[in-house]
Protein backbone atom coordinates (compact mmCIF):
# COMPACT_ATOMS: atom_id res chain seq x y z
CA UNK A 1 0.00 0.00 0.00
CA UNK A 2 1.76 2.92 -1.03
CA UNK A 3 1.12 6.90 -1.51
CA UNK A 4 -1.55 7.77 -4.41
CA UNK A 5 -2.13 11.43 -3.81
CA UNK A 6 -5.86 12.31 -5.02
CA UNK A 7 -6.69 15.54 -4.98
CA UNK A 8 -10.04 17.27 -3.49
CA UNK A 9 -11.29 20.51 -1.95
CA UNK A 10 -7.85 20.38 0.47
CA UNK A 11 -8.76 23.12 3.28
CA UNK A 12 -6.21 25.43 3.71
CA UNK A 13 -3.96 25.32 7.16
CA UNK A 14 -5.32 27.71 8.77
CA UNK A 15 -9.09 25.95 8.43
CA UNK A 16 -7.90 23.36 10.15
CA UNK A 17 -7.28 23.05 13.62
CA UNK A 18 -3.61 21.91 14.91
CA UNK A 19 -3.96 18.52 16.47
CA UNK A 20 -7.71 17.77 15.83
CA UNK A 21 -9.88 15.23 14.51
CA UNK A 22 -9.90 16.98 10.62
CA UNK A 23 -6.17 17.24 11.04
CA UNK A 24 -6.06 13.54 11.58
CA UNK A 25 -8.95 12.65 8.47
CA UNK A 26 -7.03 15.02 6.14
CA UNK A 27 -3.66 12.71 7.04
CA UNK A 28 -5.57 9.49 6.71
CA UNK A 29 -6.50 11.22 3.15
CA UNK A 30 -9.50 9.60 2.63
CA UNK A 31 -10.09 10.22 -1.24
CA UNK A 32 -6.91 7.48 -1.72
CA UNK A 33 -8.90 4.55 -0.33
CA UNK A 34 -10.60 4.08 -3.27
CA UNK A 35 -7.65 2.16 -4.30
CA UNK A 36 -7.98 0.00 -1.22
CA UNK A 37 -11.39 -1.16 -2.11
CA UNK A 38 -11.35 -1.85 -5.77
CA UNK A 39 -9.13 -4.84 -5.13
CA UNK A 40 -10.98 -6.06 -2.85
CA UNK A 41 -14.57 -5.59 -4.50
CA UNK A 42 -12.90 -7.16 -7.34
CA UNK A 43 -10.93 -10.24 -5.70
CA UNK A 44 -14.46 -10.91 -4.29
CA UNK A 45 -16.10 -11.18 -7.45
CA UNK A 46 -13.28 -13.41 -8.72
CA UNK A 47 -13.51 -15.82 -5.68
CA UNK A 48 -17.75 -15.55 -6.14
CA UNK A 49 -16.93 -16.52 -9.97
CA UNK A 50 -14.98 -19.41 -8.70
CA UNK A 51 -17.77 -21.00 -6.32
CA UNK A 52 -15.69 -19.90 -3.14
CA UNK A 53 -17.36 -16.78 -1.72
CA UNK A 54 -17.15 -15.72 1.92
CA UNK A 55 -18.39 -12.85 3.39
CA UNK A 56 -16.43 -12.90 6.64
CA UNK A 57 -12.76 -13.07 5.11
CA UNK A 58 -14.14 -10.50 2.38
CA UNK A 59 -15.09 -7.72 4.64
CA UNK A 60 -11.97 -8.26 6.97
CA UNK A 61 -9.66 -8.23 3.57
CA UNK A 62 -11.33 -4.90 3.14
CA UNK A 63 -10.63 -4.02 6.35
CA UNK A 64 -7.33 -4.80 6.36
CA UNK A 65 -6.85 -3.29 3.00
CA UNK A 66 -7.73 0.18 4.28
CA UNK A 67 -5.63 0.29 7.50
CA UNK A 68 -2.77 -0.64 5.73
CA UNK A 69 -3.78 2.33 3.18
CA UNK A 70 -3.84 4.72 6.35
CA UNK A 71 -0.94 3.65 7.34
CA UNK A 72 1.00 3.81 4.47
CA UNK A 73 0.22 7.83 3.97
CA UNK A 74 0.91 8.32 7.85
CA UNK A 75 4.45 6.85 6.80
CA UNK A 76 4.80 8.69 3.68
CA UNK A 77 3.12 12.12 5.75
CA UNK A 78 6.06 11.54 7.85
CA UNK A 79 8.88 10.54 6.32
CA UNK A 80 8.56 12.88 2.57
CA UNK A 81 8.26 15.56 5.08
CA UNK A 82 11.65 14.62 6.89
CA UNK A 83 13.71 14.27 3.27
CA UNK A 84 12.02 17.46 2.42
CA UNK A 85 9.87 16.13 -0.60
CA UNK A 86 7.06 18.17 1.29
CA UNK A 87 7.95 21.90 0.59
CA UNK A 88 6.10 25.03 0.12
CA UNK A 89 6.70 24.16 -3.51
CA UNK A 90 4.64 21.30 -3.38
CA UNK A 91 1.67 21.51 -5.99
CA UNK A 92 -0.17 19.10 -5.05
CA UNK A 93 -2.68 18.78 -1.93
CA UNK A 94 -1.45 19.66 2.05
CA UNK A 95 0.04 17.12 3.98
CA UNK A 96 -0.23 17.23 7.82
CA UNK A 97 3.15 17.22 8.91
CA UNK A 98 4.69 19.69 6.67
CA UNK A 99 1.67 22.02 7.16
CA UNK A 100 2.16 21.75 11.08
CA UNK A 101 -1.50 20.16 11.54
CA UNK A 102 0.39 17.21 13.11
CA UNK A 103 3.94 16.34 15.05
CA UNK A 104 6.09 13.86 13.05
CA UNK A 105 6.07 11.89 16.56
CA UNK A 106 2.11 11.94 16.47
CA UNK A 107 1.59 10.43 13.24
CA UNK A 108 4.39 8.15 13.78
CA UNK A 109 2.44 6.48 16.18
CA UNK A 110 -0.61 6.89 14.73
CA UNK A 111 1.01 4.45 11.91
CA UNK A 112 2.15 2.28 14.20
CA UNK A 113 -1.30 2.09 16.02
CA UNK A 114 -3.27 1.52 12.44
CA UNK A 115 -0.44 -0.83 11.37
CA UNK A 116 -1.05 -3.01 15.01
CA UNK A 117 -4.63 -2.80 13.67
CA UNK A 118 -4.25 -4.78 10.39
CA UNK A 119 -2.10 -7.17 12.31
CA UNK A 120 -5.06 -8.15 14.54
CA UNK A 121 -7.58 -8.39 11.37
CA UNK A 122 -3.96 -10.62 10.06
CA UNK A 123 -4.79 -12.72 12.83
CA UNK A 124 -8.65 -13.72 12.22
CA UNK A 125 -7.43 -14.02 7.99
CA UNK A 126 -4.59 -16.53 9.10
CA UNK A 127 -6.80 -18.49 11.27
CA UNK A 128 -8.87 -19.03 8.33
CA UNK A 129 -6.60 -18.92 5.16
CA UNK A 130 -3.33 -20.29 6.89
CA UNK A 131 0.30 -18.36 8.22
CA UNK A 132 0.73 -17.37 4.79
CA UNK A 133 -1.42 -14.27 5.23
CA UNK A 134 0.15 -12.89 8.10
CA UNK A 135 3.54 -13.39 6.37
CA UNK A 136 2.00 -11.16 3.22
CA UNK A 137 0.77 -9.07 5.64
CA UNK A 138 4.08 -8.06 7.61
CA UNK A 139 5.97 -7.94 4.57
CA UNK A 140 2.91 -5.84 3.35
CA UNK A 141 3.79 -3.32 6.43
CA UNK A 142 7.50 -3.48 6.08
CA UNK A 143 7.25 -2.50 2.13
CA UNK A 144 4.51 0.38 3.04
CA UNK A 145 7.26 1.96 5.39
CA UNK A 146 10.22 0.94 2.76
CA UNK A 147 8.21 3.22 0.00
CA UNK A 148 9.29 6.20 1.52
CA UNK A 149 11.60 5.19 4.67
CA UNK A 150 14.39 3.30 5.83
CA UNK A 151 17.70 2.95 4.42
CA UNK A 152 16.70 2.43 0.92
CA UNK A 153 13.42 4.34 0.02
CA UNK A 154 11.89 2.60 -2.78
CA UNK A 155 9.47 5.64 -4.04
CA UNK A 156 13.12 7.71 -4.00
CA UNK A 157 14.82 4.88 -6.43
CA UNK A 158 11.93 4.65 -9.04
CA UNK A 159 10.50 1.08 -7.24
CA UNK A 160 7.57 2.91 -6.46
CA UNK A 161 4.89 1.90 -9.64
CA UNK A 162 6.54 -1.62 -9.25
CA UNK A 163 5.35 -1.51 -5.94
CA UNK A 164 2.32 -0.36 -6.22
CA UNK A 165 1.56 -2.86 -9.57
CA UNK A 166 2.35 -5.51 -7.08
CA UNK A 167 0.71 -4.38 -4.10
CA UNK A 168 -2.89 -2.71 -5.36
CA UNK A 169 -2.40 -5.37 -8.20
CA UNK A 170 -1.85 -9.27 -7.17
CA UNK A 171 -1.54 -9.32 -3.82
CA UNK A 172 -4.50 -7.57 -3.04
CA UNK A 173 -6.71 -8.91 -5.54
CA UNK A 174 -5.11 -12.43 -5.36
CA UNK A 175 -5.11 -12.29 -1.48
CA UNK A 176 -8.69 -11.49 -1.21
CA UNK A 177 -9.79 -14.43 -3.30
CA UNK A 178 -6.93 -16.67 -1.72
CA UNK A 179 -8.55 -15.81 2.15
CA UNK A 180 -12.14 -16.88 0.76
CA UNK A 181 -11.28 -19.90 -1.36
CA UNK A 182 -7.84 -21.16 0.53
CA UNK A 183 -6.49 -20.62 -3.15
CA UNK A 184 -6.10 -18.57 -6.06
CA UNK A 185 -7.87 -19.16 -9.32
CA UNK A 186 -6.69 -18.31 -12.49
CA UNK A 187 -9.15 -15.57 -12.94
CA UNK A 188 -7.80 -13.54 -9.79
CA UNK A 189 -3.97 -13.55 -11.47
CA UNK A 190 -5.83 -11.83 -14.61
CA UNK A 191 -7.60 -9.58 -13.21
CA UNK A 192 -4.98 -7.85 -10.91
CA UNK A 193 -3.49 -6.87 -13.96
CA UNK A 194 -6.33 -3.73 -14.90
CA UNK A 195 -6.76 -2.95 -11.06
CA UNK A 196 -2.66 -2.93 -10.62
CA UNK A 197 -2.13 -0.87 -13.78
CA UNK A 198 -5.13 1.81 -12.98
CA UNK A 199 -3.88 2.30 -9.63
CA UNK A 200 -0.37 2.63 -10.59
CA UNK A 201 -1.56 5.36 -13.55
CA UNK A 202 -2.56 7.59 -10.22
CA UNK A 203 1.01 7.43 -9.01
CA UNK A 204 2.26 8.29 -12.50
CA UNK A 205 0.30 11.47 -12.74
CA UNK A 206 1.52 12.23 -9.17
CA UNK A 207 4.62 11.92 -9.97
CA UNK A 208 4.48 13.95 -13.38
CA UNK A 209 3.26 16.73 -11.44
CA UNK A 210 6.31 16.60 -9.16
CA UNK A 211 8.62 15.56 -10.91
CA UNK A 212 10.70 18.94 -10.70
CA UNK A 213 10.50 19.34 -6.78
CA UNK A 214 10.89 15.61 -6.54
CA UNK A 215 14.22 15.93 -8.60
CA UNK A 216 15.54 19.12 -6.00
CA UNK A 217 14.49 16.54 -3.18
CA UNK A 218 16.52 13.74 -4.70
CA UNK A 219 13.57 11.36 -5.17
CA UNK A 220 14.20 9.81 -8.12
CA UNK A 221 10.78 8.86 -9.69
CA UNK A 222 10.25 7.36 -13.34
CA UNK A 223 9.18 10.46 -14.34
CA UNK A 224 12.29 12.27 -13.38
CA UNK A 225 14.42 9.40 -14.44
CA UNK A 226 12.95 9.34 -17.92
CA UNK A 227 11.03 12.51 -18.20
CA UNK A 228 7.85 13.85 -19.24
CA UNK A 229 7.34 11.86 -22.69
CA UNK A 230 8.39 8.39 -20.65
CA UNK A 231 5.73 9.23 -17.83
CA UNK A 232 3.17 9.92 -20.28
CA UNK A 233 4.51 6.57 -22.42
CA UNK A 234 3.76 4.63 -19.52
CA UNK A 235 0.24 6.26 -18.11
CA UNK A 236 -0.89 5.35 -21.53
CA UNK A 237 0.62 1.85 -21.72
CA UNK A 238 -1.35 1.33 -18.26
CA UNK A 239 -4.31 1.91 -19.79
CA UNK A 240 -3.87 0.05 -22.96
CA UNK A 241 -2.84 -3.19 -20.58
CA UNK A 242 -6.01 -2.41 -18.37
CA UNK A 243 -8.61 -2.30 -21.70
CA UNK A 244 -6.76 -5.22 -23.02
CA UNK A 245 -7.80 -7.89 -19.95
CA UNK A 246 -11.40 -7.91 -19.54
CA UNK A 247 -11.52 -8.47 -24.19
CA UNK A 248 -8.63 -11.05 -23.74
CA UNK A 249 -10.89 -13.47 -20.86
CA UNK A 250 -13.58 -12.54 -23.15
CA UNK A 251 -12.17 -13.91 -26.36
CA UNK A 252 -10.68 -16.71 -24.18
CA UNK A 253 -13.87 -18.13 -22.84
CA UNK A 254 -12.81 -16.92 -19.21
CA UNK A 255 -15.86 -14.46 -19.05
CA UNK A 256 -18.86 -14.26 -21.87
CA UNK A 257 -20.04 -10.59 -23.18
CA UNK A 258 -20.93 -8.91 -20.20
CA UNK A 259 -17.32 -9.70 -19.24
CA UNK A 260 -16.65 -6.55 -21.53
CA UNK A 261 -18.35 -3.93 -19.42
CA UNK A 262 -15.36 -2.67 -18.52
CA UNK A 263 -15.45 -1.05 -21.95
CA UNK A 264 -18.16 1.50 -20.51
CA UNK A 265 -15.11 3.55 -19.13
CA UNK A 266 -13.24 3.54 -22.32
CA UNK A 267 -14.16 7.33 -23.25
CA UNK A 268 -13.19 8.66 -19.80
CA UNK A 269 -9.79 6.69 -20.30
CA UNK A 270 -9.31 8.35 -23.85
CA UNK A 271 -10.15 11.83 -22.14
CA UNK A 272 -7.42 11.22 -19.61
CA UNK A 273 -5.23 9.90 -21.76
CA UNK A 274 -5.46 13.14 -23.85
CA UNK A 275 -5.40 15.53 -20.93
CA UNK A 276 -1.94 13.83 -19.16
CA UNK A 277 -0.04 14.19 -22.62
CA UNK A 278 -1.35 17.63 -23.07
CA UNK A 279 -1.38 19.60 -19.31
CA UNK A 280 1.28 20.36 -16.58
CA UNK A 281 1.63 21.54 -12.92
CA UNK A 282 -0.95 22.52 -11.03
CA UNK A 283 -3.23 21.28 -13.76
CA UNK A 284 -2.27 17.62 -13.40
CA UNK A 285 -4.21 18.09 -10.02
CA UNK A 286 -7.71 17.53 -11.89
CA UNK A 287 -6.44 14.56 -13.79
CA UNK A 288 -5.56 13.15 -10.58
CA UNK A 289 -8.93 13.36 -10.07
CA UNK A 290 -10.09 11.78 -12.70
CA UNK A 291 -7.48 8.87 -12.88
CA UNK A 292 -8.41 7.55 -9.18
CA UNK A 293 -12.63 8.26 -10.40
CA UNK A 294 -12.08 6.39 -13.97
CA UNK A 295 -10.24 3.56 -11.26
CA UNK A 296 -13.43 3.21 -9.44
CA UNK A 297 -15.74 2.99 -12.60
CA UNK A 298 -13.57 0.18 -14.19
CA UNK A 299 -13.32 -1.05 -10.67
CA UNK A 300 -17.17 -1.50 -10.27
CA UNK A 301 -18.08 -2.27 -13.71
CA UNK A 302 -15.23 -5.13 -14.02
CA UNK A 303 -16.75 -6.60 -10.49
CA UNK A 304 -19.89 -6.22 -11.82
CA UNK A 305 -19.16 -8.32 -15.32
CA UNK A 306 -17.54 -11.19 -13.38
CA UNK A 307 -20.07 -11.61 -10.83
CA UNK A 308 -23.18 -11.63 -14.18
CA UNK A 309 -21.07 -13.98 -15.94
CA UNK A 310 -21.62 -16.20 -12.86
CA UNK A 311 -25.12 -15.61 -12.79
CA UNK A 312 -24.71 -13.42 -9.20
Amino acid sequence: MTELDVVVASPSAALVRPGSLRAWVLACRPPTLVASFVPVAVGTACARASGGFRLGPALAALVAAALLQVGCNFANDVFDHEKGADTAERLGPMRAVSAGLLSAAAVRRGMLIVFALSVAIGVYLTAIAGPIIMAIGLFSILSAIAYTGGPYPLGYHGLGDVFVLVFFGFVAVCGTAFVQMGRVPELAIWSAVPVGALATAILVVNNLRDAETDARAGKRTLAVRFGERGAVAEYWALLVMSYAVPVLLVARGALGLRGLLPLVALPLAVKLARGVARQRGRALNALLVLTAKHLLAFGLLFTAGILANTGA
